[in-house]
């Protein structure tokens, strides 16, 4: 298998460069820190989809999360159509692991097996009308964030899956791989492999995976989380009162938190809202003082953890 290996560095501990505050690294390319999920889209028309993602890229966006089985396609076409005289300036990470299926539960259903990997990956190429996807994640289906599971054959080694997607890397028709839904211990297990990013459950409120933020930490690999409002972030008591102090909104709060909790941190939050569009952009000039980031920092310790039952395909939500 071709090989990439990931080495821990001190980057995490070195002083930032001068736009560290607002940009990542993500594959090969510095990016915003915030950029846009496009889930949300496959429940507007088409031309509302396109109008918003250009919206978002005269807004500074410069990375769009997104999926095949994001409305049979529907959302890659829409992306592929409004970024057609941008495509080099803007990245592109898109996932595999599932299907849409209309007739199974809640639309989708697991694709794990390393051929139904490579399929899923042409799938995209397809829908965006594009011959290379800047960034693949593989969406695991065993872990303990929300979304559906695999069972029977669709139980497939991570090393398996790990080796397709490395094949298609060698040939040129992906740039980076990804994770999502992973362990600690399965993370590790693909560092050779090269990971780019980890797209995992984790927020304000929700803190569960925090043993893989500390991984991704360790070895300067972006750390992507998705449903970054959920959990009921917005509507806690805390981020209200830290709205209220910052002149903030309580989702740019929740936002600006996971920017300061760490570097590697990246955000796609999803809207089909042009003014929600801006004011998750505007999170990164929102100033978190010393006592306000402290008392958020706390919720997460107060917080008894009673399980995950959004049991949804896993996407981020503004």
């Amino acid at each position: 298998m071709p090989t990439k290996p990931t080495k821990p560095t001190d980057t995490a501990n070195t002083p930032p460069e001068a736009d560290a505050d607002v940009r990542g690294l993500l594959g090969d390319r510095r990016v915003h820190r915030v950029g846009y999920g496009a889930m949300q889209l496959e429940h507007v028309p088409r031309q509302e989809a396109i109008a918003l993602l250009r919206r978002a890229v005269e807004l500074g966006v410069d990375h769009v999360d997104t999926a095949h089985f994001y409305g049979a396609g529907a959302v890659n076409e829409a992306i592929g159509s409004a970024l057609a005289q941008q495509r080099d300036g803007v990245l592109i990470a898109s996932k595999v692991g599932a299907t849409h299926e209309p007739a199974a539960e809640y639309g989708l259903a697991p694709a794990q097996r390393p051929e139904q990997l490579r399929a899923e990956v042409e799938a995209n190429l397809r829908s965006l009308g594009v011959d290379r996807i800047d960034l693949v994640n593989l969406r695991r289906l065993d872990g303990g964030g929300p979304g559906i599971r695999a069972s029977g054959d669709q139980v497939v080694d991570l090393d398996d899956q790990l080796a397709a997607l490395a094949d298609l890397r060698q040939a040129g028709t992906i740039g980076h791989i990804g994770l999502s839904n992973v362990t600690r211990a399965q993370l590790r297990q693909a560092l050779p492999v090269g990971i780019a990013c980890v797209q995992n459950h984790y927020n304000l409120l929700d803190r569960t995976d925090a043993p893989v933020l500390d991984e991704c930490r360790a070895r300067n690999i972006a750390w992507v989380p998705f449903f970054p409002l959920g959990s009921g972030v917005t509507a806690h008591p805390a981020v209200l009162a830290a709205a209220e102090r910052t002149d903030a909104s309580p989702a740019q709060v929740g936002l600006a938190w996971l920017l300061g909790h760490a570097p590697q941190t990246l955000l796609i939050p999803g809207t089909t809202k042009p003014a929600h569009l801006e004011q998750n952009l505007r999170a990164v000039d929102v100033h978190l003082d010393a006592d306000t980031r402290a008392e958020l920092d706390g919720l997460g310790n107060r917080i008894e953890h009673t399980g995950r039952t959004k049991n949804t395909a896993h996407e981020p939500t503004s």
